[in-house]
């Protein structure tokens, strides 16, 4: 990267990814995020459409739907270069309950599953979507580490962590990215964005435009608040989400304002 606008991130010096992504939370079942997407086909060629607007980083999580949200994912960018990260580590056997189990054979399970929905032979990047509060995160991010030596993912992530949480996760394996909440009308992560950039770790935040993430909506105008989060550190990585095609045009042309 040569300037704090610019579009693209590498990823540990390895994967360049474009700064403009797309989260898939919201191609599950509404409201609450279960269940699968009412229109799969349309869910497909919205994904597609994405990715022939140049968007090339997909986020998802087993937890959306559950599982869902990675099959359309799947479905939809089989064979494609598209970056494609989900997250592991909780689950959401019900609308209202959501399980966290960052265990090894938990998340060994998990990873093989998402590699089976997503259609690949290896995860780009898979994030530890919560810690469990049971299991120490350097344990869980030991089976990562050994997920990434057999060559099953590519990157490791994290989510929903603070600093002192990801510099324990560090003396275990390298971090490609971690993903809080963030956004230019909530900012309490400010350090840990520069904390991050510092470190050449991407910061993805969710909720870049407010939303709750168990509803649809958004609280913030977004191409202002998209663009804002691009501006803000050349490290950060958005992937706002939605179910139309005009509104993913809208997010796009948030890049006209960097």
């Amino acid at each position: 990267m040569t300037n704090s606008n610019a579009l693209s991130f590498e990823l540990e010096g390895q994967t360049t990814v474009n700064r403009l992504g797309y989260g898939a939370m919201r191609l599950t079942g509404q409201p609450g995020n279960f269940g699968p997407y009412a229109d799969w086909e349309a869910g497909k060629a919205l994904l597609r459409h994405a990715l022939n607007s140049g968007v090339n980083f997909f986020d998802s999580a087993r937890s959306y739907g559950p599982l869902t949200a990675d099959q359309i994912v799947g479905e939809a960018l089989e064979g494609s270069k598209a970056f494609i990260a989900t997250k592991g580590g909780i689950d959401k056997p019900a609308a209202n309950r959501i399980t966290v189990d960052g265990s090894r054979d938990t998340l060994f399970r998990e990873i093989d599953q998402a590699l089976a929905n997503l259609r690949r032979d290896q995860i780009d990047l898979f994030q530890l979507h919560r810690i469990d509060p049971n299991i120490p995160v350097e344990r869980s991010v030991a089976a990562l580490a050994e997920a990434r030596a057999d060559g099953r993912i590519k990157h490791i992530g994290l989510s929903n962590v603070n600093r002192e949480e990801l510099d324990r996760a560090l003396t275990v394996a390298p971090i490609a990215s971690v993903q809080n909440r963030f956004n230019m009308a909530e900012t309490e992560q400010d350090d840990l964005v520069d904390y991050t950039a510092e470190k050449g770790i991407a910061f993805i935040p969710y909720g870049p435009l407010g939303a709750n993430p168990m509803q649809q909506g958004a609280k913030l105008e977004p191409r202002a608040a998209l663009a804002w989060l691009l501006k803000r550190s050349p490290n950060i990585i958005v992937i706002p989400g939605t179910t139309s095609i005009n509104h993913l045009n809208q997010n796009i042309s948030a890049l006209e304002l960097i």
